[in-house]
């Protein structure tokens, strides 16, 4: 029996999600696991349901999480070329379209996730345009006829919303998030925990 895979949920707009996804799955793999990608948008969970601030809008904790971001970078040799204090784009375009790829085409789906979030925040490219993302696509891959439907099916926006709404339905609320074995861990720097849990078999 093949061990349940780690889930694992990102939003466009996060660098550490982008950190996270760096990682991910080179990690899983150690451990005979595959990692299921799914979006979300913090602007749903955070501003939404939780009713907090945008992260670099919160006082103290916004200084903090640049400096923290900037210790990531050193630690982990990872360009961050897209300032983090800089307003973000409008993730919905990204997320809407993997969805919908996730849905029709989902051996497509984690290339172009790569592509477009290595884009975003490592050549500060926005997102929210449709030639930004197919030359994402482009890059990861995905024929061109495809990536056109992802970009312009209108399904894809339930696509988007289901996945969100499931998400939340199971207590995830930022971006990284994952879920190994029914147990939660939020935030990039639980990687290392979540590589312990696996070693160790949970405690």
């Amino acid at each position: 029996m093949r061990p349940a895979p780690i889930h694992f949920w990102f939003d466009f707009i996060s660098p550490f999600g982008y950190c996270a996804s760096l990682r991910i799955d080179e990690l899983a793999a150690r451990h005979g696991r595959e990692v299921c990608w799914h979006p979300l948008l913090i602007g749903v969970t955070v501003l939404k349901v939780m009713g907090l601030k945008p992260l670099m809008q919160t006082p103290l904790k916004a200084d903090y999480i640049r400096r923290e971001l900037a210790r990531y970078e050193r630690r982990h040799g990872v360009v961050i070329a897209r300032p983090v204090a800089r307003p973000p784009m409008n993730p919905l375009p990204p997320a809407r379209a993997f969805a919908w790829l996730l849905q029709h085409a989902p051996a497509q789906a984690k290339p172009f996730a790569r592509a477009a979030y290595r884009a975003h925040w490592s050549a500060g490219v926005e997102l929210d345009q449709p030639q930004a993302l197919l030359a994402c696509g482009a890059e990861a891959g995905v024929p061109p006829d495809l990536m056109q439907q992802a970009l312009t099916d209108p399904a894809a926006g339930q696509l988007l919303r289901d996945e969100v709404d499931a998400a939340i339905a199971r207590g995830v609320f930022g971006s990284p998030f994952f879920i190994v074995d029914g147990e939660p861990f939020f935030g990039v720097d639980k990687l290392e925990l979540v590589d312990e849990w696996l070693s160790r078999g949970g405690w």
